[in-house]
């Protein structure tokens, strides 16, 4: 950490949820059905992190045939889809209670998905309460990851400069929105996972456990 930790801004998909896996499981499947062929990896590596429209215009853009309403009702599927299988199985990330339960400063979450989705999940997985009206989503400011915005809105609700918060992501796109916002990042992925300008500049976790072991006795 190269300055004190104020606040923290945390994603909400594969990051304090385990949500990211089975969304982007169904987004990968309904993509075949449409008569896609690639892979599940190059599907979760493409898809990771991304607004919903930019997914669906992209798999829209691979198709030589589709209706004209296509990316909606694109879209109204796979939401769908998403929120029958969360309501069968869905959990916090590991450690992400605890680290919740004991951080002292301000924290909130910034999401590029939309409001309802990660009010759902919150729900599901009993993270609700820890976070008040301290949820920013990209659909409600309109600033979408790696715009910087969305996280710059978020500092503003806690009340902190960018500088003293700490972003908390799993995606490329949010990692780069945090080092836009000229935030300290605590990257999930690896080193090996990320370009090596970008990695440089981060500082890369195995998990929440690392930051509650980290952050607890430090600036809470």
């Amino acid at each position: 950490m190269t300055k004190t930790i104020r606040a923290v801004i945390f994603d909400a998909d594969g990051t304090l949820i385990d949500s990211e896996v089975p969304g982007m499981d169904i987004l990968h499947q309904q993509a075949l059905e449409e008569g896609l062929t690639f892979s599940r990896e190059e599907a979760h590596q493409q898809f990771r992190g991304a607004c919903m429209a930019d997914i669906v215009g992209w798999i829209a853009s691979q198709l030589t045939r589709k209706t004209s309403d296509f990316e909606a009702d694109f879209t109204n599927k796979v939401r769908k889809l998403q929120v029958e299988r969360f309501n069968q199985e869905l959990a916090p990330m590991p450690g992400a209670l605890e680290l919740l339960s004991r951080l002292k400063v301000p924290y909130c979450i910034a999401t590029n998905g939309p409001r309802e989705k990660v009010e759902l999940t919150l729900k599901l997985t009993g993270l609700r309460p820890f976070f008040g009206e301290q949820i920013y989503s990209a659909y409600d400011l309109g600033f979408f990851k790696p715009d910087p915005g969305l996280f710059l809105q978020a500092a503003a609700g806690l009340g902190e400069a960018a500088e003293y918060c700490a972003v908390v992501e799993d995606s490329l796109p949010g990692i780069e929105a945090g080092l836009n916002a000229g935030m300290q990042v605590f990257s999930l992925l690896s080193q090996h996972e990320l370009p090596v300008l970008i990695a440089q500049r981060v500082t890369c976790i195995t998990g929440l456990d690392e930051l509650i072991r980290q952050w607890c006795d430090e600036i809470s």
